[in-house]
């Protein structure tokens, strides 16, 4: 298989996305009510394209497994969203935010693609203001900005610790006005299950009903995936306990190449894990570190007097104090990558010098910031942020450090996409987390939101339009032959699932499974522990389908079926990661070799051998996938070692 990512040639990087919208086949207007395109998740990724879809004049019908579309976890965004609007007059433009965020990448990422992202950035903040997304102002009521880690300007638009909510509660008012319309019909609480392919080509999707257990399908012209990440894999995730990959993958084993899977985030700024019996972990925004420093005790002895109790942190002079990332980096200082400061976070940690009663977890501190500013202009610009750690922690931040450490937050890697974000499956495209294409190995914070708006808005409604525009009007009835077989496949997996009746909870196989990778493939990785995960999933792969305790019926709600589907699932993507992770033998971004460091512990690139995208294909459960290959090419921008110093 040749995976041409269809970059429009013979143009300057900043004439590829215009020429190619000119280029790009078009619907007619009377002709688009003829067509049906079904998105499968409403975050800011499926909701805006849905939206927009029906805008355009599509059939659309959209599903999520939420009872209401503005649940999806797009909702759980809280520091912003990046645009190259340059309203603080500090050098920034369209070509800064596409190097920083190539850079930021470590070089595993198309330019194009990222580019076109910077060039959409700046539509978008006018879409979100126009339907009255409450953006910070100054004073003087122009929106206001703040930095984020791995760039030197000020380019993101914020909405307190709260932008996600307020960009989903946008795009689910436009979604609404669709559904209004009658142009887009909602599925709540419906799961998708299966992808159907008729003819080589995506024509519709087998879903469950959660409410009832009914298993049925729908038929369209194309399917558009924005389902998320699969940060849940670990088990311990700053995800949504719902999150899940069950979309994504079921399209992977139906031809969709997976790309780049050992590709995932670790934030730096969470609150760290308080015992065995949590079920995910909360985040602490990146926007933070604006004015939070990070630090830990100097010596590993007053990190040993701290954790039993005899001293507290205030007893701690300020020369005894390291905040390690100003004194590495001190051209970005706290406001580093995000990989960067999770990777020094562990190195402290390591070291002995970790604070908490674990031992994991550093300080954040806003002692200065308030000194500086007073305690009402942090209040204005944190407050919910820092009454979430209050609640959580029973600390008060605004008196003593914020304790946080990395955790897992977001996937770079995803399903392979072109240029159109169309997978290797005719009519299938990916939008948003779901994808791999722009964030290379390492994303800049705040540019999820970006990417996901930036697809749904203002480039699949193009991109789908020139596939669609050489399709038959005909529908697919789902009577064919395979969907008949796609839901009799599902129909089996669930009655195989509560056949078992084991003696281990769907629960217990997947902290077992998030433990492991955490271990073997989390912050850090070599070959003997990646060679010994792979062994330890198969082996819990296989318990799981001879142990698992799936209580209940199909012909009702069950939560323990749904998850029971999600983590049979991550028993097999958490292999392929594991896979991905033992070939690429380099470091680079969140994709951390210890074999492959330069000796100030940063991650060394192999650009000679690895400057590829990894895309895998699916040979069975047990086979070994088959290594696809799409080279990178940098011509607008210099591949060298990154340097945040």
């Amino acid at each position: 298989m040749i995976l041409d990512s269809k970059i429009p040639e013979g143009y300057s990087l900043a004439e590829v996305w215009d020429n190619h919208k000119f280029n790009v086949k078009l619907v007619n207007p009377a002709n688009k009510r003829k067509y049906d395109i079904i998105v499968v998740g409403t975050g800011l990724a499926g909701a805006s394209a849905a939206a927009t879809f029906g805008e355009l004049g599509y059939n659309v019908k959209a599903f999520c497994f939420q009872d209401s579309p503005r649940r999806a976890h797009s909702i759980a965004a809280q520091g912003g969203i990046n645009a190259a609007k340059n309203y603080q007059n500090d050098g920034d433009s369209v070509f800064r935010l596409f190097y920083d965020t190539i850079k930021g990448g470590d070089y595993r990422s198309r330019e194009a693609n990222v580019y076109r992202l910077a060039q959409v950035s700046v539509n978008i903040i006018d879409q979100c203001v126009a339907q009255g997304v409450p953006f910070a102002r100054d004073y003087g009521g122009l929106l206001a900005n703040r930095s984020f880690g791995g760039a030197q300007v000020s380019r993101t638009f914020y909405a307190r610790g709260q932008t996600g909510q307020q960009l989903l509660l946008g795009a689910y008012s436009a979604l609404n006005r669709q559904i209004a319309y009658g142009k887009v019909k909602m599925y709540p609480r419906t799961e998708m299950l299966d992808l159907v392919v008729v003819d080589g080509k995506a024509r519709g999707i087998v879903v469950r009903n959660l409410i009832t257990g009914k298993v049925e399908s729908h038929s369209a012209h194309a399917v558009v995936l924005a389902t998320g990440g699969y940060g849940n894999v670990f088990f311990l995730s700053t995800n949504a306990m719902g999150s899940n990959a069950t979309a994504g993958w079921r399209a992977h084993k139906k031809g969709a190449l997976f790309a780049n899977p050992c590709f995932t985030q670790i934030h730096p700024t969470c609150i760290p894990v308080s015992g065995g019996y949590q079920s995910k972990l909360t985040l602490m925004s990146e926007s933070l570190r604006n004015d939070g420093r990070v630090w830990v005790p100097k010596t590993v002895e007053i990190a040993q007097r701290l954790r039993k109790g005899e001293i507290t942190v205030n007893d701690i002079p300020e020369g005894d104090r390291d905040y390690y990332l100003e004194r590495k980096y001190p051209a970005f200082g706290n406001l580093v990558p995000r990989d960067v400061a999770s990777r020094n976070a562990k190195l402290v940690c390591d070291e002995g010098r970790g604070v908490g009663s674990s031992g994991l977890a550093v300080y954040l501190d806003f002692a200065d910031a308030i000194k500086r500013d007073g305690q009402p202009a942090i209040a204005a610009k944190y407050g919910n942020l820092f009454e979430m750690y209050q609640k959580i922690t029973d600390e008060n931040p605004y008196e003593r450090p914020m304790r946080i450490y990395p955790a897992v937050h977001y996937t770079m890697g995803g399903l392979w996409v072109d240029y159109n974000l169309m997978t290797t499956v005719p009519g299938l495209y990916a939008a948003g987390e779901c994808n791999f294409s722009d964030h290379g190995a390492n994303r800049l914070g705040a540019s999820a939101l970006m990417q996901g708006l930036a697809d749904g808005y203002f480039v699949l409604p193009y991109t789908i339009g020139d596939y669609l525009a050489k399709m038959p009007y005909d529908k697919v009835p789902t009577d064919h032959p395979a969907f008949v077989e796609a839901e009799q496949s599902v129909k089996d997996m669930t009655d195989r699932l509560l056949s078992i009746k084991g003696k281990r909870t769907v629960d217990d196989f997947h902290k077992e499974l998030g433990q492991i990778m955490w271990d073997y493939c989390g912050m850090a990785r070599n070959a003997e522990g990646l060679a010994f995960a792979k062994q330890a999933i198969r082996k819990l792969r296989e318990e799981f389908w001879k142990d698992v305790k799936v209580t209940g019926v199909n012909e009702e709600l069950n939560q323990t079926l749904e998850k029971a589907h999600r983590v049979a699932d991550f028993l097999e993507l958490g292999e392929l990661m594991v896979t991905d992770a033992l070939h690429r033998e380099e470091s680079c971004g969140g994709h951390f070799r210890e074999e492959y460091q330069t000796p100030e512990n940063e991650a060394l690139r192999d650009d000679e051998n690895f400057a590829y995208v990894a895309a895998w294909e699916f040979t069975g459960v047990n086979g070994e996938p088959k290594l696809h290959k799409e080279e990178l090419k940098f011509e607008n921008v210099k591949l060298t070692q990154r340097s945040y110093k």
